[in-house]
């Protein structure tokens, strides 16, 4: 039998995770970016797109949230808090309420990047 599709909404309100607070500033973060911006649930974890996939949150470890940037666009956008060599994705990490502030505005200046590369036609 399959599960039933949470709203995302539903899937946080029953969330355990010891960075949930954190994980709630990401994602207000990154829906103010852009408006275009829908967000779902996928692999079990809060996921954006506007057209095609753009990023999902990584929630497996208890003390780390990952970003999971996996739009083959993300590869032209240079940033220190990228990591990864992938050739189609990046990831960002958090530890901390301290580190999703100090990453804050330099995750919506990739935002921001990421998107209006990854919507061009």
């Amino acid at each position: 039998m399959q599960k039933p599709i949470l709203s995302v909404e539903e899937y946080i309100s029953r969330l355990e995770h010891p960075l949930k607070a954190e994980l709630n500033i990401l994602r207000a973060t990154i829906k103010n970016t852009d408006s275009r911006l829908t967000e779902r649930i996928k692999w079990n974890a809060p996921s954006y797109s506007i057209h095609d996939d753009l990023l999902t949150f990584n929630l497996h470890l208890e003390k780390q949230i990952r970003l999971i940037l996996h739009h083959p666009a993300i590869v032209k956008v240079e940033s220190q808090i990228l990591e990864g060599n992938y050739p189609d994705r990046r990831l960002i990490y958090f530890n901390s309420a301290e580190e999703v502030e100090s990453k804050r505005s330099e995750l919506e200046r990739i935002l921001k990047e990421y998107i209006t590369l990854a919507n061009q036609k």
